[in-house]
């Protein structure tokens, strides 16, 4: 087996979560807090594909889905297009107001196409590339896409647990 068929399955796997954590959820719940300092599974969700987006665009060397194809319009939030989450307040977080459980579904759809087209390109010599010299020791491509992975899962994971929990009460 090639790294990217490893690397092509666990993007996979995200999508698969994804579509699990908001397919057929009730609009509602998508913006519900447990607690008035909780994440909402739209803002999970959101993150982790904008992650996914401007980690996978840069390194590929391509524009965004979210400016390049229009997502940023759709969903008219009052955040900067370049925006990802990284550092949002509880504020920040209440602002991420999407009601359209497609609209997360398309957005990550779109990444994940894209995603997958650039990963079905890479050799195993590739994955050594440096793509980030800010840390010690540096950044491989590799590293990167494992990284974005395991983020993704990690925060689909939790939209999953937040859906359990609030249609249960």
């Amino acid at each position: 087996m090639e790294s990217r068929d490893l690397l092509l399955t666990a993007f996979d796997n995200v999508e698969e979560a994804v579509r699990g954590a908001v397919e057929g959820i009730a609009p509602e719940l998508l913006t519900a807090r447990i607690d008035p300092e909780a994440n909402t599974i739209a803002w999970l969700v959101w993150h982790l594909t904008r992650v996914q987006d401007d980690h996978v665009a840069e390194v590929a060397g391509t524009a965004q889905a979210y400016t390049d194809a229009g997502w940023h319009d759709r969903f008219g939030l009052p955040f900067d297009p370049g925006a990802i989450g990284y550092g949002f307040s509880s504020t920040d977080v209440a602002r991420t107001q999407v009601s359209d459980p497609q609209l997360l579904i398309g957005y990550h759809a779109d990444v994940h196409r894209r995603t997958a087209e650039f990963v079905g390109t890479l050799t195993a010599a590739d994955l050594d590339r440096v793509v980030d010299e800010r840390w010690d020791p540096p950044v491989t491509l590799g590293v990167r896409l494992v990284s974005v992975v395991t983020d993704d899962l990690q925060h689909a994971g939790q939209a999953a647990l937040l859906r359990g929990s609030l249609e249960r009460r």
